[in-house]
């Protein structure tokens, strides 16, 4: 049996899947992670904490996130960030330009290739920079 919660994908089977696909996860990934931290750290109440995640996951507050993290990647994080990056939208929300809609596709590709590698600690390490200003 597969235990998705705690995967590790070698590098072979990581490489072959897409850089949406790889977001799509991440997405995920980074919202549990902002919804933890949120009723962790009390920052909002219970009948406004949809709000607030919304506001950390957005494309705007994610593309700006991952400007404090691009200095901190390593050479195959970074990869892993331009490559969803430069994945072509099919589209793009009203509240985000073109630009920060992409920014904000790397960080989660990034997220969910951490993800699948069981990379647990690195993500709480991009996490902590992410979330230590707000």
């Amino acid at each position: 049996m597969t235990d998705y919660f705690h995967l590790h994908l070698d590098r072979d089977r990581l490489l072959a899947l897409s850089s949406l696909g790889l977001a799509h996860l991440g997405d995920s990934v980074f919202e549990v992670m902002v919804r933890s931290w949120l009723v962790l750290h009390g920052k909002a109440k219970a009948k406004d904490l949809h709000r607030a995640t919304v506001r950390y996951v957005a494309a705007p507050a994610q593309a700006a996130a991952v400007e404090r993290l691009l200095p901190l990647l390593t050479q195959e994080e970074a990869d892993v960030y331009r490559r969803g990056r430069n994945t072509a939208p099919h589209s793009v929300p009203r509240a985000a330009s073109r630009g920060e809609y992409q920014a904000a596709t790397g960080l989660e590709a990034l997220f969910g290739w951490l993800y699948l590698q069981g990379r647990t600690e690195r993500l709480n390490e991009l996490f902590e920079v992410i979330m230590a200003e707000a």
